[in-house]
């Protein structure tokens, strides 16, 4: 429904948000887990749960594919890239390239499935004593068909690194813009993985997350491309933008091209920002999958029967790291880093 000048649309959000190219996917992972056992399992009855494929929001939190862990056992991505903002909680990986990380509490990770990789995704329940509430975003962005088939990669970007910058606007209230992507008033986040397409200057991507103080106001600056396409969600309070006033829940088009005015209503506002240039390819999307022609799609498939891109290293298909060994990413190539 159109709203005005700056306001293109607004969307409602569910469990999974509405995007657009370059980005495919975009969900926030809210779970209140309980204290774990030894195992990093929930301590608390798994019984009445659709064990395996357990999406639905009971006492708080959810197992999604895991059994025990709570997560997303081994599977494979070809074609795009996952971006993984992990802002409370840990998320341990595992890959066919036998790669690993813990990273949360802030942390990104960034990666490029390319010409295909298998990796799962495991949120170990830490804490013995108290509640293990996870929460994150989990975004999907194309490629574009140069890319598809680059050699896999992921990239670190530790919370410590990563740079905000806080607005106080004339009548002292604050607003914090996270640079994950992008740049915004001279801050620039480290760099992504080599083939992603927000290397590319002319990408126009940025993702920012926006917290306003109740009340406070800031006007984001119009994007450097025009044509790019430049979504607010507002998942927390609510805030107008521009004349438009918008509720929890709820997804803001605007037009990239202007300043965008904000102003938090009187509980503050939390906000994820997308924006890129759409990638003017076609799309063929099965699963976890994206390439441009069915006939590729078709071709991932029987690749990744046939290789597995790689086999999967690890003794089970849901490997979690040590309840000490704290956030680290452990690389391919035998490189290792702490933040």
């Amino acid at each position: 429904m159109l709203r005005s000048s700056l306001v293109l649309q607004t969307l409602p959000l569910g469990f999974q948000w509405p995007t657009a190219s370059p980005f495919l996917f975009c969900v926030h992972h809210l779970d209140l887990y309980p204290e774990g056992d030894e195992r990093f399992a929930p301590k608390a009855s798994l019984a009445g749960r659709n064990i395996g494929n357990d999406f639905e929001l009971r006492d708080g939190w959810r197992m999604y594919h895991g059994s025990t862990v709570p997560g997303f056992p081994e599977h494979p991505h070809r074609g795009f890239e996952t971006v993984t903002f992990a802002r409370k909680g840990y998320i341990d990986h595992s890959d066919s390239l036998g790669a690993a990380a813990r990273f949360g509490r802030g942390d990104v990770q960034w990666m490029t499935a390319g010409s295909g990789v298998v990796h799962c995704e495991m949120f170990p329940l830490i804490d013995q004593h108290g509640p293990n509430t996870v929460e994150l975003f989990q975004i999907w962005m194309n490629l574009p068909a140069a890319d598809k088939m680059v050699d896999p990669h992921f990239t670190m970007l530790w919370a410590e690194t990563i740079p905000s910058h806080v607005h106080t606007d004339a009548a002292g209230r604050d607003t914090t813009v996270t640079v994950i992507a992008g740049s915004y008033e001279g801050l620039v986040p480290p760099n992504p993985p080599p083939a992603s397409y927000a290397s590319k200057a002319e990408s126009g991507v940025a993702i920012w997350h926006i917290v306003l103080q109740p009340g406070a106001t800031i006007e984001l600056p119009a994007a450097a491309h025009g044509d790019a396409v430049r979504l607010l969600y507002v998942f927390e309070g609510s805030v107008v933008v521009g004349d438009q006033s918008a509720e929890m829940n709820t997804g803001v088009v605007v037009d990239a091209a202007q300043v965008a005015p904000l102003a938090a209503g009187e509980f503050g506002a939390e906000i994820l920002m997308l924006q890129g240039r759409p990638i003017d390819e076609p799309v063929a999307q099965y699963g976890p999958f994206v390439m441009n022609t069915e006939a590729e799609i078709q071709q991932a498939f029987a690749d990744y029967r046939r290789t597995g891109f790689g086999g999967w290293p690890w003794p089970r298909p849901d490997p979690v790291h040590g309840r000490d060994v704290g956030r680290f990413a452990q690389h391919a190539d035998g490189r290792s880093e702490r933040p």
